[in-house]
């Protein structure tokens, strides 16, 4: 069997790949554009069961090639950070929504048996009180989350309308090693292990559900093996936390004080609250979160401490482009 996982070079879709080599499996191609948020040192490129394929998801001929030799696909690439979507959303619009229509339709003329699409909590919007399941109402408010939302609805569509084998995954928020250092836990981090100030958007009430990411890939490989076609599976990590909650368990973690906390303007159009209800996953799938996230934050944070090499480059380079 041969798995063709897009986006593989960045944060969750290398670690999908990494878990699925450290044991017997499918043969995995990965296709990654390298933009700025990938890096081919997240992968173990000379694995006997590894092809790493540079290329763009909107490239119809490319994807028509990769798909018609592919049994499955696993599609993590996406523009993902929600501050870039909100200077310049264009970006977020062809490749979530454009790219992925590009996918299905090849994984459709290709003959593709599962088609694995990664999407995110974003799409719910904002949730006051309780926790979203996968019937609740897609109310996204930035153009990231809407491009996503987009996109999920194209991919069950292909379903609906081709019988195209397509199942989508909503995740929380990830955290774990080799995430691009724009992301608020990796910024604080190497923030804090600098000796600089960390940015805390407002009061800091925002709340977030946390999921190591090895715990996510655990669920979209259950998704991917187990899953129905059609089908939505929330994954979350089962960790509530508001924004200054997170932000002092990082200040702990890191040695660190108050005094190296900046409040900031607040985002725009910032969702105050996410929390998905992963139940539908846990009692069709056996999906359950392993890592405690103090535990798991720890690791993060140490494995941040030991692999400078990895992240001063990439800080030094999104510096230049903000320059």
């Amino acid at each position: 069997m041969n798995v063709l996982v897009t986006g593989a070079a960045g944060f969750i879709g290398s670690a999908y790949v990494r878990m699925l080599l450290r044991s017997d499996g499918p043969t995995i191609t990965v296709l990654d554009k390298l933009t700025y948020a990938g890096s081919l040192d997240n992968l173990p490129l000379d694995h006997p069961r590894l092809e790493f394929v540079q290329g763009d998801i909107r490239d119809a001929e490319l994807v028509a090639k990769l798909t018609s030799q592919a049994d499955h696909v696993v599609h993590f690439a996406a523009e993902s950070h929600v501050d870039r979507s909100i200077s310049g959303a264009s970006d977020f619009v062809l490749t979530n929504v454009v790219g992925t229509q590009t996918l299905l339709e090849g994984a459709l003329r290709g003959g593709v048996s599962t088609f694995v699409h990664i999407s995110t909590d974003e799409v719910y919007g904002s949730v006051d009180s309780g926790s979203s399941d996968e019937e609740y109402l897609l109310r996204p408010s930035s153009p990231y989350s809407a491009s996503k939302a987009s996109s999920d609805l194209l991919a069950l569509a292909y379903h609906h309308t081709h019988g195209l084998d397509v199942r989508v995954t909503r995740c929380s928020n990830n955290y774990g090693p080799h995430q691009f250092p724009e992301k608020v836990i990796p910024l604080f981090v190497t923030n804090l292990l600098d000796g600089h100030q960390v940015p805390l958007y407002g009061e800091g009430l925002n709340v977030r559900d946390w999921l190591h990411v090895d715990d996510h890939c655990r669920g979209v490989e259950l998704v991917r093996t187990q899953g129905r076609p059609g089908e939505v599976y929330n994954i979350g990590g089962g960790t509530e936390l508001s924004n200054k909650e997170l932000t002092g368990l990082l200040l702990e973690a890191c040695g660190a004080d108050w005094d190296r906390v900046t409040h900031v303007a607040d985002r725009k159009g910032h969702d105050l609250r996410y929390s998905v209800d992963w139940s539908k996953a846990r009692e069709e799938l056996g999906y359950r979160p392993r890592h405690d996230f103090r535990s798991g934050l720890a690791e993060t944070v140490d494995w941040y401490r030991a692999h400078r090499a990895w992240w001063e480059p990439l800080k030094r380079r999104v510096a230049e482009e903000h320059a």
